[in-house]
């Protein structure tokens, strides 16, 4: 069995930048453990697998060890690939997720995701964190799957280097670390040694969290964003209602094919 493979930088409008993605496109669903291994060989933090169903597509992602819920950066460059190399047509593409029906629309020369908010709420700050971090936040939340911890400066949030085996402790898919920004509305970092990753260099999904309260802390529904880990990423975040539209570049890195071998597949 060959399966097509594309790799692509989201959150970019330069190679080498961003969160790298791998997208494969499967003609019908094979074994999860063969998903697993794929996204383990390629090693990057995210892999989507797509299968097109009627008029949608069935999207999955994995990390090297797990499958994941949600990935903003791998399904904004699955919508890339589908747009400009398989020539999807029209403006907006549906996928069906393990975080239900989700959207990609050409919006110019982004592509807009539009996510389910997940609006964090106040809790205790978990024994242990504040010392893995290297620093105490000024607050701390959490939403469905991610503590979010807010700190005073960008500089605070750049300068952290966590210990990643103590981060592992910490009962979550993952750390977010936030703060205002000298030159966007916010900015932050994403660790999530728990799945394998242990820092993203862009994290789509975090600003599900970010976005809303960031919006109620500057009393504005639309916010620029900075990723500051070493690749760096740009997001622009609409909040509308309970739900988050976070919209960037993609660039295609390469396309090659996967030689899998005999396997019973899943229809």
């Amino acid at each position: 069995m060959i399966v097509t493979i594309f790799q692509a930088d989201a959150f970019a409008d330069t190679l080498f930048k961003g969160n790298p993605a791998a997208i494969c496109l499967l003609p019908h669903w094979i074994p999860d453990s063969i998903l697993q291994k794929i996204a383990a060989e390629n090693n990057l933090s995210e892999t989507a697998f797509l299968v097109k169903e009627g008029e949608l597509w069935h999207l999955r992602w994995f990390t090297p060890v797990t499958e994941v819920e949600l990935c903003g950066h791998a399904t904004l460059a699955s919508a890339h690939i589908l747009f400009h190399h398989l020539h999807h047509p029209g403006t907006e593409i549906t996928f069906s997720t393990l975080s239900g029906i989700l959207k990609a629309a050409k919006k110019e020369d982004k592509i807009e995701l539009d996510f389910p908010a997940d609006h964090p709420v106040p809790v205790t700050l978990p024994e242990g964190l504040s010392e893995a971090l290297g620093a105490r936040p000024a607050h701390c939340l959490k939403g469905i799957s991610d503590y979010m911890l807010v700190y005073e400066k960008e500089e605070d949030v750049a300068s952290l280097q966590p210990d990643f085996e103590a981060l592992k402790k910490t009962d979550a898919r993952g750390i977010i670390v936030t703060a205002p920004g000298r030159e966007y509305d916010f900015v932050s970092r994403f660790f999530g040694p728990q799945v394998g990753i242990n820092e993203d260099p862009v994290t789509g999904s975090a600003h599900t969290l970010l976005a809303p309260y960031w919006a109620e802390r500057i009393g504005k529904k639309i916010l620029t964003a900075r990723q500051v880990s070493t690749r760096g990423g740009t997001l622009l975040c609409t909040l509308e209602g309970n739900r988050v539209h976070i919209a960037g570049k993609v660039v295609t890195y390469m396309e090659g094919k996967i030689y899998l071998p005999d396997i019973k597949t899943n229809h």
